[in-house]
C-alpha cells in the first residue's frame, strides 16, 4: 500500500492529505525521505565545477519532501498530539538531527559551498542570491564544518541530546497542563466570574464526568478569567500555585534537571564552535548582534519602566486595601484587583467588551483588514483536508484574484494541543523553473470556546492575539522570494515579531473596529465611547507589563550568556536574577523557568528580548500609518513590498530603512507605553 506522505499530494493546492495520513505512515516516510534528500546531496557533490546554481540553489531545493513531511509531523505534535505521536517524535527527532548534521558536517559538500563563496565578488549575484550564499556558508561554519573529526562527533552527540531534551521538556509541560483540574461544588465560591465563564466551567466539569460542578484547568481560557474575576481569594491562590509550579514539583514531570542539561549542552556546543557562550553564538545572527547590546537594551527599558511599574503596583495595592482591607497584595491578587481598578478608572472591563467580539466576526474583521491593506481575500474550502474537525481551511487570493496561499485556522483548546498561540507553516514559498510554489500557513490559538447558550466571545487580549498571529501569517502568505530558506518568516528572530506586533495596532483604531466589532445579539456596532475607553486604557499598567517582559528577557540572558555549570539550585538562580524586576512578594515553590517553553522548547533561547526589540520597530513603523492614515495604500504597499514579501532576502536593517526612510527610533514605543510623555 502506498504511503500517502511519499506520494504526490493530490489534495487541492497539493495540501497535506490529513484524511489519508495515519500515525504509522510517519516513521517510514521520514526514513525514505531522508534517503531521497541524501541523493539530492550526492548529486550536488558530484558536480565537478561548483557554481551558484548547481550548489547553492540545488542545496536550498534539496530535501523538499522531507521538509514537508517533517512540518506536518511536528505541527501535529504541537496542535494535535497523543502518546503515539510523542513516542514517534522521540524516534524521529534524532533521525532528523543526524541528517542535518550529516549535511552540515559533510566536508566535501562544504568545500563546494566554500569554493562558490570564495568567488562571490566575481559572480554578479542579486542581493537575494548574495544573502543565500552568505547564509549557507555561515550555516556550515556555525554548525561545525571547520571542526576536526573528534569535535564533529561531539557536536553530533550534543545535538542529538538537545533535540531529545527539548522534546521531553515540552511533553512534561503539556502533561502537567492536561492532568490538572480543580472542581468547585458551591456556586458561591465562583462569585464574580462572568456568566459565560461560569457556563464554560460547568461545561468542562460535565465533560469530565462531574455535571453538577464547575471545573477549572490550566488552559488560558479557563485559568486567566479565574485569576481576573474570581472574588474567592483561595480559588485564585489554588489555581495560581498550580499554574506556576508546572514541572517544578520534583516528580516525574519535573523539568529542572532537563533545563540544567539543556543549558550546559548549549554552552558546550557554543564553546566547541569557538563562541564564549550560547548567547554569543545566537546573537551573531540577530539584529542585536551581542549579549552586551541586548543587556544595554533591556537595562535602558528597565530604567524607564520600573518607576512607572512601582507606581502602578502601589496604586493597585492601595485600591485592594481600600476595597477589601487587604493588608498584603499577593501575586494571585494582582490580576483581580487590577481588573477592578481598571473598571473603576475607565468604566471598562473585558465583560463589557466581549459581546462585541464574537470570534466569527473578529475573523472576518482580520480578513477585511488584510483586504483593505493588501487586497487579499479568504474563501473557506471544505475540499482541503484538515487535521481536526475544528480546523478551517481557506483558499487565499491576491488583489488580482490569483491564488496566493492556503490558510488553516485552529482556535480552541484541546487535550492534544499545547497552550498559547502560534503561527506555523506546512509548506514555505519558493520559485523554481518559473513556477511560484505558494505557501500553506496555519495559526493555532487557545481561545474561549462557545457554550450551549453563547458563541465564542473573545476578550480584547484574545482579539489582539488573533491579530498578532495573523500578522505572522501575512508574513508567510505574502512571501514573494525565490528560495524557501529566505522567504516568509525566515528572518532574524528579533525582526520576526515586527509583522505580528504591528498588526495588533489596528485593534485600537475605530476605522478597523467598525469593520467587525458588533454586538453578537443586536448587531449594534461597538459604541464610540467604548473605543475611546479602549484607547485610553491601552496604557493601563504598561509599566508592569513591560517589567514582566524585561524580567523574562533578563532571565533568558542570565541562563545563556555565561557558563551555566555553576547553577546548582535553579529556583534560587531564577529568584536572584528576577529580584531587580520583582514588584510583588515572592511565592515559595513557584518558578517561571520550568514551563518557559519559549526558550527551552521553542526557538527563543537568547532571543526573548526580541518581543520588546520588535515593539520598538512596530511602534515606529505604525507611526507612519498614523501620519498617513491607517489604511493608506502607499504605506501598506511599501510595508508589503519591503517587509512582508521580502522575508529574509536582505538584512532586516536595510529592509526596514527602505520602508521607513530611516533607522528606527525608540521614542514611538516609549510614548505609546506612557514611559515618556508624548
Amino acid at each position: 500500500m502506498t504511503n500517502p506522505l511519499l506520494a504526490d499530494f493530490s489534495s487541492p493546492f497539493e495540501t497535506a492529505p490529513f484524511d489519508l495520513i495515519k500515525n504509522e505512515h510517519f516513521l517510514p516516510a521520514i526514513r525514505e525521505a531522508i534517503k531521497w534528500a541524501k541523493s539530492d546531496i550526492e548529486r550536488i557533490k558530484k558536480e565537478s565545477r561548483p557554481t551558484f546554481e548547481n550548489t547553492l540553489e540545488a542545496l536550498d531545493r534539496s530535501g523538499k519532501k522531507l521538509s514537508v513531511i517533517s512540518a506536518i509531523f511536528f505541527n501535529l505534535n504541537s496542535a494535535e498530539t497523543n502518546d503515539e505521536i510523542q513516542k514517534l517524535a522521540r524516534e524521529i527527532s534524532p533521525l532528523l538531527t543526524e541528517y542535518s548534521n550529516d549535511i552540515l558536517l559533510d566536508q566535501e559538500l562544504f568545500q563546494h559551498v566554500a569554493q562558490v563563496f570564495s568567488e562571490k565578488e566575481k559572480l554578479s549575484l542579486t542581493p537575494e542570491q548574495t544573502t543565500l550564499l552568505e547564509k549557507t556558508y555561515k550555516s556550515f561554519v556555525r554548525n561545525g564544518a571547520n571542526l576536526n573529526s573528534d569535535d564533529a562527533a561531539k557536536l553530533r552527540k550534543i545535538d542529538q541530546e538537545l533535540a531529545q531534551l527539548s522534546l521531553k521538556f515540552g511533553e512534561n509541560v503539556l502533561a502537567e497542563t492536561n492532568k490538572y483540574v480543580h472542581f468547585v461544588e458551591d456556586e458561591a465560591e465562583i462569585e464574580g466570574l462572568p456568566e459565560g465563564i461560569k457556563e464554560a466551567a460547568a461545561q468542562i466539569a460535565a465533560e469530565k464526568g462531574q455535571p453538577d460542578k464547575w471545573a477549572f484547568t490550566l488552559d488560558y481560557p479557563s485559568y486567566v478569567p479565574a485569576l481576573t474575576y474570581a472574588k474567592n481569594r483561595n480559588l485564585r491562590k489554588t489555581l495560581f500555585l498550580a499554574y506556576n509550579t508546572k514541572s517544578a514539583k520534583g516528580d516525574e514531570l519535573d523539568n529542572q534537571e532537563i533545563i540544567k542539561n539543556l543549558l550546559n549542552l548549549r554552552h558546550q556546543r557554543a564553546n566547541l564552535l569557538g563562541y564564549a557562550s550560547h548567547a554569543d553564538f545566537v546573537l551573531e545572527e540577530r539584529m542585536a548582534k551581542s549579549p552586551k547590546a541586548v543587556m544595554d537594551f533591556l537595562e535602558s527599558l528597565l530604567e524607564k519602566a520600573k518607576p512607572k511599574a512601582e507606581k502602578e503596583v502601589e496604586e493597585v495595592t492601595e485600591f485592594a486595601k481600600k476595597q477589601d482591607g487587604l493588608e498584603r497584595l499577593e501575586r494571585w491578587d494582582f490580576a483581580y484587583y487590577s481588573e477592578q481598578l481598571k473598571k473603576e478608572k475607565y468604566a471598562l472591563d473585558d465583560e463589557l467588551l466581549r459581546p462585541y467580539f464574537k470570534l466569527e466576526n473578529v475573523i472576518e474583521g482580520v480578513f477585511q483588514t488584510a483586504g483593505k491593506l493588501f487586497g487579499i481575500t479568504f474563501h473557506p474550502n471544505t475540499e482541503i483536508p484538515t487535521y481536526h474537525p475544528e480546523v478551517t481551511a481557506y483558499e487565499v487570493n491576491d488583489r488580482n484574484g490569483k491564488h496566493l496561499a492556503v490558510f488553516y485556522a485552529d482556535f480552541f483548546p484541546r487535550p492534544g494541543k499545547r497552550n498559547g498561540a502560534w503561527m506555523t507553516s506546512f509548506r514555505g514559498q519558493s520559485k523554481e523553473n518559473g513556477i511560484d510554489r505558494r505557501p500553506h500557513i496555519s495559526i493555532v490559538c487557545n481561545f474561549t470556546k462557545p457554550t450551549k447558550s453563547k458563541p465564542s466571545l473573545l476578550t480584547f487580549i484574545e482579539v489582539t492575539t488573533l491579530f498578532h498571529e495573523f500578522g505572522h501569517a501575512l508574513h508567510g502568505m505574502l512571501a514573494r522570494g525565490t528560495y524557501e530558506s529566505l522567504t516568509g518568516t525566515s528572518v532574524f528572530w528579533d525582526f520576526v515579531e515586527l509583522p505580528s506586533q504591528i498588526f495588533e495596532n489596528w485593534c485600537y483604531e475605530k476605522e478597523c473596529l467598525d469593520l467587525f466589532a458588533k454586538h453578537y445579539q443586536t448587531d449594534e456596532k461597538i459604541p464610540e465611547e467604548l473605543i475611546e475607553k479602549i484607547k485610553k486604557s491601552a496604557n493601563f499598567q504598561q509599566g508592569y507589563m513591560t517589567m514582566r517582559q524585561i524580567s523574562l528577557g533578563l532571565l533568558d540572558m542570565a541562563y545563556h550568556s555565561k557558563d551555566p555549570s555553576a547553577i546548582a539550585d535553579l529556583r534560587k538562580f531564577e529568584e536572584e536574577v528576577m529580584e531587580k524586576t520583582d514588584l510583588l512578594p515572592k511565592v515559595p515553590g513557584t518558578m517561571a523557568s520550568t514551563s518557559f517553553s519559549h526558550i527551552f522548547q521553542g526557538g527563543y533561547s537568547s532571543g526573548y528580548y526580541s518581543y520588546k526589540w520588535a515593539e520598538v520597530l512596530d511602534a515606529d513603523a505604525f507611526e507612519l500609518f498614523l501620519e498617513r492614515g491607517v489604511f493608506d495604500q502607499r504605506t501598506a504597499i511599501s510595508f508589503e513590498t519591503n517587509i512582508l514579501s521580502a522575508g529574509g532576502t536582505e538584512h532586516p536593517a536595510i529592509l526596514y530603512k527602505r520602508f521607513r526612510g530611516r533607522d528606527p527610533k525608540a521614542d514611538a514605543l516609549l510614548k505609546r507605553s506612557g514611559l515618556i510623555s508624548a
